[in-house]
């Protein structure tokens, strides 16, 4: 566990975070971080980033996949 100090940062207060964290986390300068306490535990988690219609392109391999989808016997007045 590391540990880092609080420091004054203008008329706020701040931390540094290590690079081996940093590189790790796979983040970078101008990163937003989502900041929660939970427990008397301070947590920072990366925020949630969609990706590009170039990088889901990327990732595509050709295939569409169609699934059914089973919703149960009809519970009220569904019609079928």
């Amino acid at each position: 566990m590391e540990q880092v100090a609080i420091r004054a940062w203008g008329n706020s207060q701040g931390i540094r975070i290590p690079k081996d964290i940093l590189n790790k986390m796979q983040l970078k300068v101008s990163d937003v971080l989502n900041i929660e306490i939970e427990n008397d535990t301070i947590v920072l988690k990366k925020q949630f980033v969609h990706k590009t219609f170039e990088e889901r392109l990327a990732g595509y391999n050709g295939e569409i996949s169609v699934m059914d989808f089973d919703w149960g016997e009809p519970m009220g007045r569904e019609m079928l």
